[in-house]
């Protein structure tokens, strides 16, 4: 807690004064009688209420400091918070073509990969993430955050259908998907980059080979693990009919060893995962990178803590007035 005006604690040097004044008018102000000797009153026992004739000027002056407490406005810490974690830069690269519902993964490919990397993300609160998608072409559904939350939101929402639907073309672009996390990973001042690349078939789209963006990757010092997802003959496939859903046996195409290549030239590692175990054992081994150190800022937001000074000042002032009309009342 702060006090944004600290120059109202100047009032309390008027307490000073008062004291001095309430001390030496309470001497004057108190009824007198002569008497020829007080031996008779030496012994008397001192009653309760002498005890605490002075609690009402007590009260006052700590219901005095409340008020300037509330005057220098209590506030709750309000900056951004700046901290060394340890953490790396990640970017997750995840096929969303139309063969990725097939279901030799259980319930399918991409729910499979989702689930597992949700659970990747979950176990690394302090590196910063983001999410590629690709089909027939690529785009960057979340860029690389530490607020997990919205990016498990944004990969929950990944669907196939995008492709599907013609939003964007369907196919395997693996070198667009890879050539456009890598140009999220350009600018990051970590030492450690990497790019997980999860596929299950071969590049036959877009602009820019596999290879090629191997090759930049490398450049830029970013490691690629590449994961091919899929079993290894055929695999049970979705295709709607009238009335409901028909499954085919949709051969199983992937391109493993251009996966390999991509994870040697970029001094990664390649995997293949046929079903759920797997692919989930995968994201744990890639889950004992290497980190490095990086920083991170949190922002606490500011509000008003008067409330409990003025509280007390309201109590000690109805307790100050509920001793002068009781126990301490004076009759006239």
């Amino acid at each position: 807690m702060e006090f944004a005006n600290k120059e109202y604690f100047i009032l309390l040097v008027l307490l000073i004064p008062y004291i001095i004044w309430y001390l030496l008018y309470q001497k004057k102000s108190e009824p007198t009688m002569r008497v020829s000797t007080t031996a008779a009153y030496r012994n008397a026992p001192i009653s309760w209420r002498q005890r605490i004739i002075h609690a009402p000027m007590v009260l006052r002056c700590l219901c005095f400091a409340m008020v300037v407490c509330v005057l220098a406005r209590p506030q709750t810490y309000n900056a951004w918070d700046s901290k060394s974690v340890e953490g790396i830069d990640i970017m997750l690269a995840m096929d969303v073509s139309t063969s990725m519902l097939a279901e030799d993964l259980k319930p399918n490919r991409l729910e499979a990969a989702k689930n597992v990397a949700a659970e990747f993300i979950s176990g690394r609160p302090n590196d910063n993430i983001g999410l590629t998608i690709f089909a027939g072409e690529s785009f960057t559904q979340c860029p690389m955050t530490t607020d997990h939350a919205s990016l498990l939101s944004l990969l929950g929402g990944v669907r196939t259908d995008i492709a599907a639907r013609g939003i964007i073309s369907d196919g395997t672009a693996i070198g667009m998907g890879l050539a456009n996390a890598v140009s999220r990973l350009k600018d990051s001042k970590a030492k450690s980059k990497v790019i997980i690349l999860l596929t299950d078939g071969s590049n036959n789209m877009g602009d820019i080979s596999p290879m090629t963006s191997a090759e930049i990757a490398k450049s830029m010092g970013i490691r690629v693990y590449t994961i091919a997802v899929g079993t290894n003959k055929v695999a049970p496939y979705p295709v709607p009919v009238a009335g409901g859903v028909q499954y085919v046996n949709m051969p199983v195409e992937i391109d493993t060893k251009t996966l390999a290549n991509i994870a040697s030239t970029t001094n990664g590692n390649a995997y293949r995962a046929t079903n759920n175990s797997e692919l989930k054992q995968i994201y744990k081994d890639i889950d004992v990178l290497e980190k490095t150190k990086m920083d991170v800022k949190r922002f606490s937001k500011r509000y008003e803590a008067y409330q409990p000074f003025a509280i007390a000042a309201f109590v000690l002032l109805l307790m100050e007035i509920m001793l002068k009309l009781t126990v301490l009342r004076r009759i006239p």
